[in-house]
C-alpha cells in the first residue's frame, strides 16, 4: 500500500538534514511569505507532493507543520495522537490540573492562524516527556480544524486517556 500525501509530507519532515531543520525553527511564529529563504525550503518540500496529489496537506496547514516540526522532532508513532498524548502529561496534583486543561481546551478553541504557540507548548510537552507523536493524525487534524467535529474527537480523545487513568 503506498503512502498517503500526508505520510508522504511527513516522511519529507523525517528526512531533513539539521541545517534545514535550523532554518525552520527560525521561521517560527512567521507567515510563510515573511523570508525568501523560508519559502524556498518549504517551497521544496511540499510542491512536488502538492503537484502530484491534490490531497497534500494545504500549504498553511503544511506551513504550520512544517514550523511546529522542526521545533519538536518527535518520532512518528501511529495512532499516538497528540490529544493522548497530552493527557499523559498533565500534571497529577490541583491546581496545576486545573490549569493544564484549561490551557487545553483555549487550545481547542484557537482558529488555525493562532494555533502554534499553543502546538509548541503541547509539542514541548510530549517531547519532554518522551513520548512519541502520530504527526500524519495532527497534520490531517489540522487540515479540517475548522470542523468542530475535529475538535471534538480530540476533547474525546483526552478524556478517553484519562478515564483510562
Amino acid at each position: 500500500m503506498s503512502p498517503t500525501p500526508t505520510q508522504q509530507y511527513i516522511n519529507v519532515l523525517a528526512r531533513l538534514q539539521p541545517g534545514a531543520l535550523g532554518l525552520l525553527r527560525t521561521h517560527a511564529g512567521q507567515g510563510l511569505d515573511q523570508s525568501v529563504d523560508g519559502f524556498d525550503l518549504f517551497a521544496g518540500l511540499w510542491w512536488p507532493l502538492r503537484s502530484r496529489s491534490q490531497h497534500a496537506p494545504r500549504r498553511e496547514v503544511a506551513w504550520l507543520v512544517a514550523k511546529v516540526y522542526a521545533c519538536c522532532p518527535i518520532l512518528q508513532s501511529p495512532g499516538d495522537t497528540l490529544a493522548r498524548q497530552l493527557r499523559h502529561c498533565q500534571p497529577s496534583k490541583e491546581p496545576e490540573k486545573q490549569r493544564y486543561r484549561q490551557r487545553f481546551d483555549r487550545m481547542l478553541m484557537m482558529p488555525l492562524d493562532s494555533i502554534e504557540p499553543a502546538l509548541q507548548w503541547a509539542l514541548g510537552l510530549v517531547a519532554s516527556n518522551d513520548l512519541p507523536l502520530d504527526w500524519v493524525n495532527l497534520t490531517d487534524d489540522l487540515s479540517y480544524w475548522e470542523r468542530e467535529s475535529t475538535r471534538l474527537r480530540w476533547a474525546e480523545q483526552y478524556l478517553e486517556s484519562n478515564e483510562r487513568r
